[in-house]
């Protein structure tokens, strides 16, 4: 398994909103992919500005490139996405996936 991580900046108002659009528009998307597994958001506020992580689980690098395309290290973030953040990452980061819930995924 894979985990994609993604991240980008907000603010409060608009944090909000942005997990709106993750849960009505971003979920219901990533479900129609084949090998895609789970998703989390994660959020970290300050006194001004919101931080979110976002991380997708995938079956395997060939699944993030059916959502992803050619270039899987690209972040997928539709403008309405965009017209909702204040700055975002460009590219994504993968990891394996080496435990997940105590289950080892990797022979070590």
């Amino acid at each position: 398994m894979i985990a994609r991580l993604w991240s980008a900046r907000t603010t409060k108002t608009q944090c909000t909103r942005y997990l709106e659009h993750f849960c009505q528009t971003v979920l219901p998307s990533l479900r129609t992919f084949h090998g895609y597994i789970s998703s989390s958001v994660l959020i970290r506020s300050d006194d001004e500005a919101v931080e979110i992580l976002v991380t997708t689980v995938w079956q395997s690098l060939e699944a993030i490139d059916a959502f992803a395309g050619a270039d899987r290290e690209t972040a997928v973030v539709a403008s309405e996405a965009r017209a909702l953040l204040t700055d975002y990452d460009r590219r994504v980061r993968h990891y394996e996936v080496a435990q997940m819930d105590g289950l080892s995924f990797r022979q070590t």
